[in-house]
């Protein structure tokens, strides 16, 4: 892809499954690569395999909870060149899921927690990066996903949550792509990561696929190639978008 070698990207969340993929794609298209997540440990370990594959890159811990985490986390970014290419936001609750059902049985807590991770932690690192994105004229990549637009019966914070990213994306898409920033989402649909293969039954698996209209499941290396994508520029005319990556299951005229 165009306009990726030697590009700073930031990565917030890239410890593990569609974050981990795609600091490895960005690796090897030649991106410098600052990887951070909550487990210090895992942004690490994936910063050492992108080093191993031949690339560059760093590995941080940060909270996206607290804003001078993040702030810290953007200053280690702007360490290679004093500028930072771009930033995919790839951050979520996942170990709350489970308690989050309809509006009338979730706690308040769960809705709170799940706001202050998946949407208020968007919000700050999309702060804290645009006055450097103005600089390099860089780009931003949201992760969100299919339970934006798709109801269910439960997960309705988790919804909410993703509708707001999206929101969000937009939101910047607009107010800042005449001086230079894009904006946009991914929104991916079940993604085979190996965390869910080690832990879901062949026929569960079944199950899902039968649900798209694809001949294998969405793997993490998909959702990481588009990332990669909207990064490069191969899509400098592509703003205020969600990408669907999904297997075909959400088709729209």
């Amino acid at each position: 892809m165009r306009g990726l070698r030697d590009k700073t990207i930031l990565v917030a969340g890239g410890g593990t499954g569609i974050g981990a993929a795609t600091a490895l794609r960005l690796g090897a298209e030649g991106a410098v690569v600052i990887i951070g997540d909550y487990d210090a440990g895992a942004a690490q370990s994936v910063a050492e395999q992108v080093v191993a594959d031949g690339g560059r890159a760093q590995g941080a811990g940060f909270d996206v909870r607290d804003r001078e985490s993040v702030a810290s986390l953007i200053r280690l970014a702007l360490e290679p060149s004093g500028e930072i290419d771009g930033v995919h936001i790839n951050v979520a609750n996942m170990a709350i899921l489970s308690r989050d059902e309809d509006v009338v049985a979730t706690d308040l807590s769960v809705f709170d927690a799940t706001m202050d991770v998946n949407l208020r932690g968007h919000v700050c690192v999309t702060q804290l990066a645009i006055p450097h994105l103005l600089k390099s004229g860089g780009a931003l990549v949201y992760t969100t996903s299919e339970a934006a637009y798709l109801s269910e019966p439960t997960r309705f914070s988790y919804g909410i949550t993703k509708s707001g990213i999206n929101a969000l994306m937009r939101h910047v898409a607009i107010r800042w792509g005449r001086e230079g920033i894009r904006a946009n989402a991914v929104a991916p649909g079940f993604t085979l990561t190996s965390a869910i293969d080690a832990h879901i039954s062949d026929e569960l698996k079944a199950e899902f696929l039968g649900n798209i209209h694809s001949p294998r499941l969405v793997s993490p290396d998909d959702i990481a190639a588009t990332v990669a994508f909207l990064m490069s520029d191969d899509a400098a005319s592509i703003n205020g978008q969600v990408i669907n990556v999904d297997g075909g299951r959400i088709l729209r005229a």
